[in-house]
């Protein structure tokens, strides 16, 4: 409610309170702020609009006034608007009950804040998994929407798996990583996390325990568990997964489905070794345990590349194979893909031609030239040396300012580095002092509650090498202050 982008016309007679309270006003009036909605904090308004606090206690007060809004000890301020034009017009419907009703479960709070503070100017993003706007092929891209535009664009919809183009194109560059599928095995989805989406509430049954490394990106999304599933984590070691506990822990849970990302893991950045892989495609198969394999970070490798593919050595269907665009090319593009034995990939495909009746036919169109044309290549090339710069940077600035306070790993590819702090902190202190200094961290409790409470996600892919030696520094000072 605070990132709404409006802010008071200081040029205006109409004096500052005097806007807000006329803002808000016909936020309430127009039903975009129903009956018990909890409004932000005075202090909250008053930065997001850029005034004096005492300004918004002004127009707090003019609302109040006209019965529109209320404030409680510890309860906040809500709307509750009872005035006389509610009374001569029918109820609006409590929507507050509607949007704690719906089965999809709300990211965390913190999570919602990430999200926003993303989008704000000049913030340093050093938890942010994504490229930074200077590291994508903006130009690349522009040249392949030119010449797909003078061909003729399709516009309808394309075929339940996918466009079949793309799907050709993609069994080739999978077949460079020993996976040898076809088309037909193929289903385009709008970037991996869709992916996961429909294996959940297409294979999986309500109340399922789905297996995972311990932390895990999944902890910091509801994707599974407003599907009702349940997630539990096997720990990790400097080379991945620790194997030897699957069989264990799916005789204990009754686990239905093992999710792993094996290639520059999502937040500590471990690559699973070649033996460690063969160990588990071979103890998942002994105990019939479905593999998901997310493989998206794959191509970002720095000094050499990772072993093969989980799915390369899958004799048996065992393992759904889930790739993405969005993480080495572009996050607004929106492809990713599932390879899979073609009966679940049917299954697969009949739940997202219910759910969104395709991904976008032009974005498919634009990533099968990217294949075909062969600029990946040359793209990824020049990426990699940009995010050795980058990486190095960070490992430069931990060694500068992070060495009597945290340890670390060094990652061979990929975004993230898994900083462990020596003494245990306050997490939500952290955070907001971060913040206040414009520097947004992912704390690593989002990835593991039980823990990892001492742990930060850091990522050098996105801040400029500037925004790096600052934001490090920076966060040193601020961490130091709260030991």
């Amino acid at each position: 409610m605070t990132n709404t982008g409006w802010k008071p016309n200081r040029l205006s007679h109409t004096p500052l309170h005097k806007q807000i309270e006329d803002y808000i006003k016909e936020k309430i009036l127009n039903g975009e702020w129903p009956i018990g909605t909890r409004i932000p904090s005075q202090r909250a308004l008053a930065k997001a609009f850029g005034v004096n606090r005492s300004t918004v206690v002004t127009a707090f007060e003019e609302l109040a006034a006209s019965g529109l809004i209320a404030g409680k000890t510890g309860g906040g301020t809500k709307v509750v608007n009872n005035t006389w034009n509610l009374l001569a017009s029918s109820p609006t419907p409590d929507w507050n009950t509607y949007v704690s009703s719906g089965i999809y479960q709300p990211n965390r709070a913190m999570i919602q804040r990430i999200n926003e503070a993303e989008f704000h100017p000049h913030i340093i993003r050093l938890g942010t998994g994504e490229l930074s706007p200077q590291l994508l092929p903006a130009v690349q891209l522009e040249h392949i929407f030119q010449k797909a535009s003078r061909k003729g664009i399709f516009l309808g919809y394309e075929e339940p798996k996918g466009n079949l183009l793309l799907r050709e194109q993609l069994a080739k560059y999978l077949k460079g990583l020993n996976i040898h599928t076809s088309p037909s095995s193929i289903l385009i989805v709008s970037g991996a996390l869709q992916a996961l989406q429909l294996v959940s509430i297409g294979l999986l049954k309500k109340g399922s325990t789905i297996l995972l490394e311990k932390p895990s990106y999944l902890y910091s999304i509801h994707v599974f568990q407003s599907a009702g599933m349940k997630l539990y984590g096997i720990p990790m070691d400097k080379e991945g997964m620790e194997i030897s506990l699957i069989q264990k822990y799916k005789k204990e849970t009754n686990g239905a489905l093992l999710y792993t990302i094996p290639s520059f893991h999502n937040p500590t950045g471990i690559m699973m070794t070649e033996s460690r892989r063969k160990e588990l495609i071979s103890v998942c198969q002994e105990e019939r345990l479905p593999v998901i394999e997310d493989d998206v970070y794959r191509d970002l490798w720095i000094d050499h590349p990772p072993p093969s593919p989980l799915k390369a050595n899958d004799h048996n269907g065992n393992v759904l194979y889930v790739g993405s665009m969005s993480k080495s090319v572009s996050p607004g593009l929106r492809i990713g893909w599932i390879v899979g034995l073609e009966q679940v990939i049917n299954r697969l495909a009949d739940i997202k031609m219910q759910t969104d009746y395709g991904s976008s036919s032009l974005s498919q169109i634009v990533a099968a030239q990217w294949y075909s044309s062969g600029i990946y290549v040359e793209h990824l090339n020049k990426l990699r040396a940009e995010l050795k710069i980058r990486r190095d940077t960070m490992l430069n600035a931990l060694k500068n300012y992070f060495s009597e306070i945290a340890t670390w790993n060094v990652p061979k590819g990929g975004f993230y580095i898994w900083l462990r702090l020596c003494q245990p902190f306050s997490f939500r202190r952290l955070f907001d002092q971060a913040l206040k200094a414009g520097i947004l961290l992912n704390p690593g409790h989002l990835y593991d509650q039980a823990g990892s409470e001492c742990c930060i996600r850091i990522s050098y892919s996105h801040a400029s090498l500037k925004q790096i030696e600052f934001g490090m520094r920076k966060l040193a000072e601020i961490i130091k202050t709260l030991e």
